[in-house]
């Protein structure tokens, strides 16, 4: 399969991630069953986390940004009493304390961190420093000192609590590290934690239901069909259309003489209500998505962002 030619293909995938392995590395798999020229996944999971990882081909990775920097949620179950050098079931145990709190506590510490806080971002992260990733230094017993960063989280779901396992739904922002509000968390309420299990259910509105996992492309991936182009056709059904890493965003249509002035680059006269907003941008004849455009105060639509022109 690698000697073949690799197909530009364009489209949007959502993988669910197995646990065990990079998020770099599962998108590898999928760019080489999809035979794909080029692809990018959205929102790295850690090798220990599971579930909703957004993969782009093509043209859709110019769109991939939007999505990034939309919300997720999680389903987190967290040991207390124990931390770890990793922060989660991966690392080496550091410290084990005793489980005292109360369910008084328990809410005052999911309100603690519930809503705007700061974080100081893991040393096993892949957050650089002078252009080296942390968690490189982590490896050889290294600290190096980190900025606290500013996240938002939304909710803090308390779900159940058995032995020493906790459960919760965080839904937060971009940029939030759930293994260490899980570390704060345990902090807080004096015995310790780390993150046990962690899935994430969902990145910015994309439905869960569509997920599709490694075993399924490779019950797809039948080795006698692999030069027959029926395979592709089969896979390339999977793939969401190009529009899909903004498809938040509202849609509005030109005409044909409008598309062609706005495919070159040219702003073009747009009445809507739509005021001072990114929206998709699609030609009425054929449906064909064209890129983003920002509608600004003088009724102007201004190309933004051009997918090019793409051949079958």
């Amino acid at each position: 399969m690698n000697s073949r030619k690799k197909r530009d293909i364009h489209g949007f995938f959502l993988l669910d991630k197995p646990k065990g392995i990079s998020s770099n590395y599962v998108l590898q798999e999928v760019k080489l069953i999809f035979n794909a020229k080029k692809a990018g996944y959205i929102g790295t999971l850690d090798p220990l986390a599971t579930g909703m990882l957004p993969i782009c081909f093509g043209e859709s990775t110019k769109f991939s940004y939007y999505s990034n920097i939309s919300d997720k949620k999680y389903h987190v179950i967290a040991k207390l009493g124990e931390t770890t050098s990793t922060s989660d079931a991966s690392g080496a145990i550091i410290k084990k304390r005793p489980i005292l709190f109360s369910s008084h506590d328990l809410d005052a510490s999911i309100k603690k961190f519930t809503g705007c806080i700061y974080q100081i971002p893991p040393m096993h992260s892949a957050i650089k420093h002078n252009g080296i990733p942390l968690y490189k230094y982590a490896r050889k017993g290294l600290q190096i000192n980190r900025n606290s960063r500013r996240v938002y989280i939304h909710k803090i779901e308390f779900l159940s609590y058995e032995k020493n396992l906790i459960e919760f739904i965080i839904v937060c922002s971009k940029g939030t590290y759930i293994r260490t509000l899980i570390e704060d968390l345990g902090e807080n309420l004096g015995c310790g934690a780390h993150v046990a299990n962690l899935r994430r259910l969902q990145v910015a509105t994309y439905s869960y239901s569509k997920l599709v996992t490694i075993s399924d492309l490779y019950k797809l991936l039948n080795i006698k069909h692999i030069k027959n182009i029926k395979f592709f056709k089969k896979i390339d059904e999977l793939l969401m259309p190009i529009d899909s890493p903004v498809s938040f965003f509202p849609k509005v249509y030109l005409s044909c003489k409008k598309s062609y002035n706005f495919k070159s680059g040219q702003s073009v006269i747009f009445d809507s209500n739509i005021k001072k907003s990114l929206v998709r941008v699609f030609e009425e004849e054929n449906n064909k998505f064209l890129g983003l455009g920002r509608i600004n105060v003088n009724k102007l639509l201004i190309p933004h962002r051009l997918i090019s022109e793409i051949h079958s």
